[in-house]
């Protein structure tokens, strides 16, 4: 049952990421995005990283997310012009991701290790909270802390730049 639920989430992760960028209307988009994320959170929790999983829904479809579609509401953006089918874009395009699939196949039956199960990573000994926390501010504080500060000064900007004169 694991793996099929495994498979679903995956399967409903790539649908709604292109749906990301395939979606003309911002809102639609972001939207999408809150639903890509939640279903890599429940593919974390098929993979028994609890705590990464929980992670993903409150930091990024939560507050990410709703930093996004503040932004996308304070912009104003509206529905993307139609535009004329461009034939080359789309052919140099499916080359593209026909190459990478064909090499995302070699790659995958190149390795015979990809054909057995592995065992869980879970230690009972040791919390992964405990073990995310400690590697957090440990290993990666200042870089956790300039990207705080880059958020910060982003959302400063986009309040900064479309803010309307006064008369």
């Amino acid at each position: 049952m694991q793996l099929v639920l495994f498979w679903v989430f995956a399967i409903l992760m790539l649908l709604f990421a292109g749906a990301v960028v395939l979606l003309r209307n911002p809102v639609s988009s972001a939207l999408s995005l809150v639903m890509s994320f939640v279903s890599l959170a429940a593919l974390f929790i098929t993979l028994e990283a609890f705590f990464i999983g929980v992670v993903q829904v409150l930091v990024y479809a939560g507050a990410v997310m709703v930093l996004f579609l503040f932004i996308i509401m304070l912009l104003n953006l509206r529905n993307e012009e139609t535009r004329r089918l461009n034939l080359g874009a789309w052919a140099g395009g499916g080359l593209v991701v026909i190459a990478f699939v064909g090499l995302l196949v070699k790659v995958i039956f190149s390795f015979p290790g990809f054909a057995f199960a592995k065992p869980p990573l879970v230690n009972p000994q040791v919390s992964d909270v405990a073990l995310v926390g400690e590697t957090l501010f440990r290993d990666f504080s200042f870089p956790f802390q300039v990207v705080g500060i880059l958020l910060l000064v982003s959302t400063v900007g986009v309040v900064l730049l479309s803010k309307k004169e006064l008369k």
